[in-house]
């Protein structure tokens, strides 16, 4: 083996990627062997991936550049039935919509992998195998294998069984067609080793138990950790922090603000988990955090790095530039009318309809909350801490018209250095 195959595991290690296993002592002598086949898998269960699945996209990209082969697969019968949740029964949906929903993940996952040389990656969907087999079939090859009461120990299948609404024999039977998976990858392309996030730890020794008893084989798996916020929840799409990997339902200005503004108490177990520095790199930028906070120097390495992975350069330097923007320290009638729209979303916003009576930068100021009343606009305006479109406003009975539009549509209002509101002209 390789250095550069026995420094991955160390390297995993480190950054916390290894949350549970299975025999990190006989991984690792499988590494020693030789390049090994592994495989993640991702359910259709939305239309489009979030940011806590980049933990999986992302050390299965570690994984092949550190010569090992990576089969991605999408669950496109996984998909239909849904992994059980501990509080709930999924909602079901539509085969067609599923298919979508595949296709679309499988495009999000393809550009973080190579599909080229000697360890190309495969694309694979397990409703090839699932979708030939008869229920009979299913129950005699695959169900024969699996124990009940072992079943039954899942964190998320006992939570259930001890809930009111109790557990479906659909949601029931999801690790066993998971199980499948890897014994259909074990015989068809030789994969040895499983990984995904802790959550998915009992589907995950299914799939060993099930290759062990059908093939007498032993095989491998990891877990990665959650991802969690400071305040230790999850992300999740069920959480209302998700961060989606399409650009149409999360802009990229929204990803990058997003990792710009990680708690310090977060950002160096992100940078570890996510960036592809080295450990040099992210133990100086950890320094930076204990010594030089103010400066978000960590925040801002793992934002440009993210969002340049997924968007690209261009954008990233797009989002930057907003970002510069909206505080004085650029151009905010250099921005596309996209990337504005974007970085205001999350502004407190008021309309207003041109072509009658202007209204006031004071009053403005009033009403989207900038100035808790009129007065106190009037003082900002006094003492030079009013700005409209980054121009400091002088006149207490200035007026906004036409001829301040932005991308024509817009205008930002400034009170002191980082409090912005959005106004929005509507037609007159």
């Amino acid at each position: 083996m390789t250095d550069g195959q026995t420094d991955l595991l160390d390297d995993l290690l480190w950054r916390g990627l290894i949350a549970h296993s299975t025999d990190l002592g006989a991984l690792r002598e499988a590494l020693d062997a030789g390049p090994v086949t592994f495989y993640v898998g991702f359910d259709p269960t939305a239309p489009s991936l979030h940011h806590g699945h980049l933990v999986q996209v992302l050390t299965a990209r570690r994984l092949q550049r550190a010569g090992h082969r990576p089969i991605a697969l999408v669950g496109g019968s996984t998909g239909l039935i849904g992994d059980p949740k501990p509080n709930a029964e999924r909602v079901l949906n539509p085969p067609e919509v599923v298919a979508g929903w595949v296709e679309g993940i499988r495009a999000q996952i393809e550009p973080f992998l190579g599909f080229e040389g000697e360890n190309a990656a495969v694309m694979v969907n397990n409703l090839d195998w699932t979708a030939p087999m008869s229920a009979i079939d299913f129950l005699r090859d695959v169900g024969q294998h699996f124990r009940v009461n072992k079943m039954i120990t899942k964190d998320a299948v006992a939570a259930r069984l001890h809930s009111e609404q109790g557990i479906s024999y659909t949601e029931f039977s999801y690790q066993l067609l998971q199980g499948l998976d890897f014994l259909e990858l074990h015989r068809r392309y030789g994969c040895t080793l499983q990984f995904g996030g802790s959550d998915q730890w009992g589907n995950l020794t299914a799939g060993l138990d099930l290759i062990h008893r059908a093939e007498g084989a032993s095989v491998h798996a990891f877990a990665t950790p959650l991802l969690t916020k400071a305040d230790g929840t999850k992300f999740g799409k069920t959480e209302g922090g998700a961060l989606w990997l399409d650009p149409g339902l999360t802009s990229p200005y929204a990803f990058y603000q997003f990792w710009v503004n990680t708690d310090d108490r977060d950002v160096v177990t992100f940078l570890k988990v996510l960036s592809s520095r080295s450990r040099e790199e992210i133990e100086s930028l950890a320094a930076a955090v204990e010594t030089r906070p103010a400066a978000r120097e960590a925040q801002r390495a793992l934002a440009d790095e993210l969002t340049e992975l997924l968007h690209g350069a261009q954008e990233r330097d797009r989002v930057v530039a907003a970002s510069q923007a909206l505080f004085g320290r650029g151009s905010l009638a250099e921005l596309d009318a996209a990337t504005l729209a974007a970085s205001l979303a999350e502004l407190p916003r008021v309309t207003v309809a041109l072509g009658g009576t202007a209204p006031t930068v004071v009053e403005l100021l009033a009403e989207t909350g900038l100035s808790p009343s009129r007065s106190a606009a009037r003082r900002a305006v006094a003492e030079g801490g009013a700005y409209l479109n980054n121009e400091r406003v002088t006149d207490e009975q200035a007026t906004v018209g036409e001829q301040d539009l932005l991308a024509g549509r817009w205008m930002v209002l400034r009170r002191g250095k980082r409090q912005l509101a959005a106004v929005e002209a509507v037609g007159g």
